[in-house]
């Protein structure tokens, strides 16, 4: 079989290293890939939102399943025109991938099928969502209606904070498109985690569950990043806890969906806030996480290709997956100044250190070739995912390979997956 990897991050190097060890695979293209995926699949110099000519590709090498990985190129419609070509295709059509384009979308969703969330407004004008906001007080969160690479939602601790994040997005347009709609919501607080689960549309196959870092500095502090490593399994989430996730949300928001004539087919992320009142989702992606994936598919045993392909036969009902009896941690290393501004070309050494490594494997994110070495090309640059017997155990592992790799300015978190050893499972 041949794959094809659509995008150039951590997440796609995850799935083009996980992709390239199945029996049934016998080649993996990454458009358009990076450094470190060039080892195991063949990089084409395709941008992951140009449709017209990732559907000529395949067309042209006879791809049997396409994998997209990031979030833009699906709101695009990517799925759609390869499904209108035949072509085999892994991931939400453009109405499915609303759930993560549209907080709006994702929101009045949950409120039809009763899912939990936080209460919430919807803006489109200043003046309306300033008032509101002076009205309600802080803490509240404000989100951006659409994509914003991780980005796009602002924990306001104050008054000012929040008429700050509202004014960039409607008044300034420093997100765009995404940001001419907001919406201010109540800031709940509890733990977060991450539980993904492949879905055909009628089956829900549930993911052991994960903690990302998406502030930027120690102890969840500053701005929001693209996320700044994660573990799993998380162990606020138990068995049982895991059975009401899929019962209660999952499985209910993938019905609401194929009610309404428009099966959801892919990954289904619930980013989730666990508090004594109960569980609720602060946002839904349609895809792997990012830095989540690095973690899950290190550990996940069973054959991704065969998931994949049971996903867009609609045949998951008969599908389970085997994990590894250990927790995994990624640790990321980014360029000094993300996620505002940053320097590429920076050379990377330590690399060649790893290599000796049992149980820790590089994914790259940012980087490039230049005159035959590595340099940064990003802002998050690598990520150290590292397995051991336990949580402690996978944390010294990640972080002892950590410090053989080095670059100008990079930065890191020091204390990803320390939540989980406190028996908690994030912040909120």
């Amino acid at each position: 079989m041949k794959v094809l990897v659509v995008g150039g991050g951590g997440r796609e190097h995850a799935l083009v290293w996980k992709l390239s060890k199945s029996e049934r695979v016998r080649r993996v293209y990454a458009a358009p890939g990076n450094a470190g995926m060039a080892k195991s699949a063949q990089c084409v110099d395709i941008p992951p939102t140009d449709v017209d000519e990732l559907v000529r590709f395949a067309l042209k090498e006879r791809i049997d399943l396409t994998v997209v990985g990031p979030e833009a190129p699906l709101t695009l419609g990517l799925v759609d025109r390869f499904q209108q070509k035949g072509l085999p295709v892994f991931g939400p059509n453009k109405k499915g991938s609303q759930l993560e384009g549209s907080k709006v979308f994702a929101k009045n969703l949950m409120v039809r099928v009763g899912v939990s969330t936080a209460p919430f407004e919807v803006f489109s004008d200043f003046a309306t969502a300033s008032a509101y906001i002076k009205a309600k007080g802080a803490p509240v969160v404000v989100k951006a209606d659409g994509l914003a690479a991780g980005k796009g939602v602002i924990v306001a601790r104050n008054v000012n904070e929040a008429l700050h994040a509202a004014e960039e997005m409607l008044v300034r347009g420093s997100f765009g498109d995404s940001g001419k709609r907001i919406i201010v919501e109540e800031c709940l607080k509890g733990e977060e985690v991450s539980v993904l689960a492949f879905t055909d549309g009628k089956s829900v196959l549930t993911m052991i569950p994960s903690q990302d870092h998406k502030a930027i500095y120690d102890g969840d502090r500053g701005p929001n990043t693209g996320g700044m490593g994660a573990y799993a399994p998380a162990p606020i989430v138990d068995h049982g806890l895991l059975e009401a996730i899929e019962t209660d949300i999952l499985k209910p928001v993938a019905k609401e969906m194929a009610d309404s004539g428009n099966p959801y087919e892919g990954v289904l992320y619930a980013g989730l806030l666990v508090n004594a009142e109960g569980i609720h989702v602060l946002e839904f992606n349609c895809r792997f996480g990012d830095p989540e994936a690095q973690v899950q598919l290190a550990l996940m045993e069973t054959d991704l290709f065969d998931l994949l392909e049971r996903t867009v036969a609609g045949d998951l009902s008969r599908a389970s997956i085997e994990w590894l009896d250990q927790y995994a941690v990624c640790v990321i290393l980014a360029s000094g100044g993300y996620p505002s501004r940053y320097e590429k070309g920076k050379a990377i050494s330590g690399l060649d250190a790893l290599a000796p490594m049992r149980d820790v494997v590089v994914f790259h994110a940012g980087t490039a070739l230049s005159d035959g070495r590595i340099v940064t090309d990003g802002g998050r640059v690598l990520g150290v995912t590292g397995l051991g017997k336990d949580l402690e155990g996978a944390i010294l592992k990640t972080y002892e390979a950590v410090s053989r790799v080095t670059f100008d300015s990079v930065y890191y978190r020091k204390d990803i997956g320390a939540k989980g050893l406190l028996g908690r499972g994030g912040s909120g």
